[in-house]
């Protein structure tokens, strides 16, 4: 069934676009989706058809009918997930090395998107269409734990309209090349396409969206650094690049390291270990944490041992 919603604009919305207007309202939708709609007669302002630079005036009735999410076909499987949580609203899972979050090309049996719709049956939000149901942020393949997923499309545009803000809790432990010298910083400067290698992503880039991260140093051992990551922002491959651009590349990454990998490791040592953010029903703030996987305690003791 579509989803048909009116608002009236205020004075503050007063001379917006209308296109970028309704992005603001569904913050996990784009402005290229409301200007489909749009160009297709099923948004209306005042009971009439407009284009999408039409401007709101303060006291304007904007409705739109949003269409309803294709039927999903990718096909559930009984994955196993290692569940923290979960309620009506939301799921957070606890995603393993090795596992893609959603379906792609190469990659369209063994997901998490997989694994929550045998999960979850019916119950996910459709918003990010046929292939991402559920699916709010993610993380890299070979990056593990704490990743949140939306049951409903409320709590999808809740949650979704908090990484907009940057008020999500995310905190990562991870291990990188070098020792850091100093205890703590932050990292800025945008992220964007790399202008080659189309496969990375690169600092200071042009049309780069701004990025920053704050570490700290947890543990030095000879070569190699124990570290936590808060992120302000989520750019693909965010800590990945932040530190690599200070030469501190994480232990086991190929893309952004030398290559070399002595220790055996597959992908990046990364962990998403806490996620907070405000409850979308009850409104209270909840954090949850995703204990470090097995692999990374082993590699830390034999760190230690070999300090």
């Amino acid at each position: 069934m579509s989803q048909f919603q009116e608002f009236e604009a205020g004075i503050e919305d007063a001379d917006e676009r209308l296109d970028k207007y309704l992005a603001r309202l569904y913050p996990a939708q784009s402005r290229s989706f409301f200007q489909k709609l749009i160009k297709d007669q099923v948004v209306q302002v005042n009971g009439a058809p407009q284009k999408a630079n039409y401007r709101l005036g303060a006291g304007d009735t904007v409705s739109v009918t949003i269409p309803r999410a294709q039927e999903v076909e990718i096909l559930p499987e009984n994955l196993s997930l290692d569940i923290l949580y979960e309620d009506q609203d939301v799921l957070i899972v606890n995603k393993p090395k090795g596992m893609v979050v959603h379906p792609s090309v190469g990659h369209f049996t063994g997901t998490l998107v997989n694994g929550v719709l045998y999960h979850c049956r019916d119950s996910l939000s459709g918003i990010n269409g046929e292939i991402r149901p559920g699916i709010v942020h993610r993380i890299d393949m070979d990056t593990t734990g704490a990743l949140i997923v939306c049951k409903n499309d409320a709590s999808h545009m809740a949650i979704a309209s908090q990484i907009k803000e940057h008020s999500v809790t995310r905190r990562y432990r991870g291990i990188v090349k070098g020792r850091v010298k100093e205890d703590s910083g932050v990292v800025e400067g945008t992220i964007g396409r790399h202008p080659v290698e189309r496969k990375k992503m690169a600092v200071n880039v042009k049309n780069g969206k701004p990025a920053v991260t704050h570490y700290k140093v947890l543990e030095r051992f000879p070569r190699h650094t124990y570290m936590e990551f808060q992120l302000e922002t989520g750019r693909t491959h965010q800590i990945r690049v932040h530190m690599a651009s200070l030469g501190h590349p994480l232990l086991g990454d190929s893309l952004y390291g030398s290559g070399k990998n002595p220790l055996h490791l597959q992908g990046q040592t990364l962990h998403a270990m806490v996620i907070g953010f405000m409850h979308p029903t009850t409104g209270q703030y909840v954090e949850f944490e995703a204990p470090l996987p097995a692999y990374f305690q082993e590699l830390l003791q034999k760190l230690r041992e070999s300090s």
